[in-house]
């Protein structure tokens, strides 16, 4: 798939767009309310046990007509089928986007370049569940044969804040006895940090998370997490 030549705030529906925002822009929401007493109710998504209210915005019924269309003719729709397909719609990297084979069930297939990648999307989730597993109860050890208490996350954009988003929305159903740190930052003083922490660092697991194509902010983290590891302690990269 070829990326469209026409730039986004050239199209006309973009300009209908900006058109119609510079007439909302000052509306307030007690007139939008009084104006449409059904709001609350109509400007509302449900699905999956997750419920949107979106009334309490600047927009209106045309607002949400016009966004449609804007997507409607930037070819919204076909694109998200083609990611399902597995074609490559990352232009820059000519690539597959495969955010949709991590969620896919186990019997679901999605092909690329002639292969059905879900399955081996589920064996490395399986691997990582069993990994986790085994660090909570004790059966991965570290380098001295200790059960592992504490944990770092090393990683940038997603690798750093998918994980910390996770952490924070669950910390309150994690076992207490652990503790756990992520640095995203490439320079060593967030590292340092980290490590000066009053803890075992025999019961430490540092996990290097990083996007499938290789970059120097993680190998440059990747370095100073090795070298900041006590001697004799092997260490791996994961992600």
């Amino acid at each position: 798939m070829t990326a469209s030549t026409e730039s986004l705030t050239e199209r006309p529906a973009w300009k209908a767009l900006k058109a119609h925002y510079n007439g909302v822009r000052d509306l307030h929401l007690r007139k939008l309310f009084a104006g449409d007493p059904r709001r609350g109710e109509q400007m509302t998504a449900e699905a999956a046990g997750i419920y949107l209210d979106y009334s309490k915005n600047r927009i209106a019924a045309e607002t949400l007509k016009l966004l449609l269309g804007l997507a409607e003719t930037s070819g919204l729709r076909r694109r998200i089928g083609a990611m399902f397909r597995g074609e490559k719609i990352n232009v820059s990297e000519r690539r597959a986007v495969l955010h949709v084979a991590l969620r896919a069930p186990k019997g679901a297939s999605i092909m690329v370049d002639g292969e059905n990648v879900v399955p081996a999307v589920h064996d490395v989730l399986d691997r990582m569940a069993d990994f986790s597993e085994r660090v909570r109860n004790g059966a991965w050890k570290g380098h001295t044969g200790k059960r592992i208490r504490s944990v770092v996350n090393i990683g940038s954009g997603g690798s750093d804040l998918g994980p910390v988003m996770a952490y924070e929305a669950l910390r309150y159903y994690t076992d207490r006895t652990m503790t756990f740190r992520f640095v995203s930052n490439v320079d060593g003083t967030d590292l340092i940090a980290a490590y000066e922490l009053k803890y075992d660092k025999a019961a430490e697991a540092r996990s290097v998370a990083r996007a499938e194509a290789p970059t120097i902010t993680p190998k440059a983290r990747s370095t100073g997490n090795r070298s900041g590891c006590q001697p004799g302690i092997n260490v791996g990269m994961m992600g």
